[in-house]
């Protein structure tokens, strides 16, 4: 995989504006890759491409055949590169997907924003996490594709709206806490214990309304497969702003018409199914942010 060679001067260059050499190369092109690789420097030191080679390799030892590399738009060049090194340092026993990610602008108001700068030129992510928090900083990077520019906008992701999507994900879980307290206090006698709630007669949901919220929670396991299976985290960050989407609009319709409030003293067992299914909401809220690394609160100020 490795000899004493020659190459081309690279497009664009004229042979004066390039050493020809020769240099100790990696037959990339035999797994794919468009021209070998130099691995030494001219002045003996080794590429960084070489550190890469050897890095993938140790991790191939440590029994990865499946790799994920994450790297910048200005990148996009060293894919196929990586991807051939993975093939020869585990005899094609080994495949890796690389995720291009593009930039991130940071913006406030809809005006590029100028942070203070900790670090030289550049805006660390702590530094955004200490303008926003960690929730907010990590759903946000993660509501979008990887491969969509995006921008970050530091006035929005502070306001309590239902244009903010890390609020308004986290307020669908705090309401669903608080509609268990509005139950507590008109039905005080209405046992809500876990067990109870799986006992619910759940063929009581029936109207369009409560079914379409079921369709939805039901799509939590295949969003997850899906999320995994394609390297794509934004599916989940996607997904519990959908359900918290479904789940406003029908407490909203709630206030409305009055039979289709979650907590009717009326009718306990319609309560006790229909807070079954605010329950099994809550969960996977919960399950979704947690795997977003963001927390579920039961209340925001």
């Amino acid at each position: 995989m490795i000899y004493e060679g020659r190459l081309e001067p690279p497009k664009g260059k004229t042979p004066d504006e390039w050493e020809d050499r020769e240099q100790t190369l990696f037959r990339a092109t035999d797994y794919g890759d468009d021209v070998d690789r130099p691995l030494i420097k001219s002045d003996g030191t080794y590429t960084y491409f070489a550190a890469d080679i050897a890095y993938h390799r140790n991790k191939y030892l440590r029994g990865f055949k499946h790799m994920i590399n994450v790297l910048g738009a200005d990148h996009s060049g060293y894919v196929k590169r990586l991807q051939a090194a993975t093939k020869a340092v585990s005899l094609n026993a080994a495949d890796m997907d690389v995720r291009i990610c593009q930039l991130v602008r940071l913006m406030k108001n809809g005006e590029p924003f100028k942070m203070s700068k900790r670090s030289g030129d550049l805006v660390t992510l702590a530094d955004v996490v200490d303008e926003v928090g960690a929730d907010a900083t990590r759903f946000m990077l993660l509501f979008r594709r990887n491969d969509a520019a995006m921008d970050f906008d530091f006035a929005s992701v502070k306001e309590q709206t239902r244009d903010n999507p890390v609020f308004y994900v986290q307020y669908a879980h705090a309401r669903a806490y608080s509609i268990f307290k509005t139950a507590t206090r008109d039905l005080p006698a209405l046992d809500l214990s876990p067990q109870a709630l799986a006992a619910a007669e759940i063929e009581l949901i029936q109207t369009p309304e409560e079914l379409d919220l079921v369709r939805v929670s039901a799509a939590w396991p295949r969003t997850v497969t899906a999320a995994a299976v394609a390297h794509e985290p934004h599916r989940i960050a996607f997904y519990v702003h959908d359900l918290a989407g479904a789940f406003h609009s029908f407490w909203a319709k709630g206030k409305d018409d009055v039979s289709l409030r979650f907590v009717n003293a009326d009718d306990p067992k319609l309560t006790l199914a229909r807070l079954a299914l605010v329950d099994a909401v809550r969960q996977v809220l919960v399950n979704g942010l947690g795997i977003l690394g963001v927390s579920a609160p039961t209340e925001l100020s």
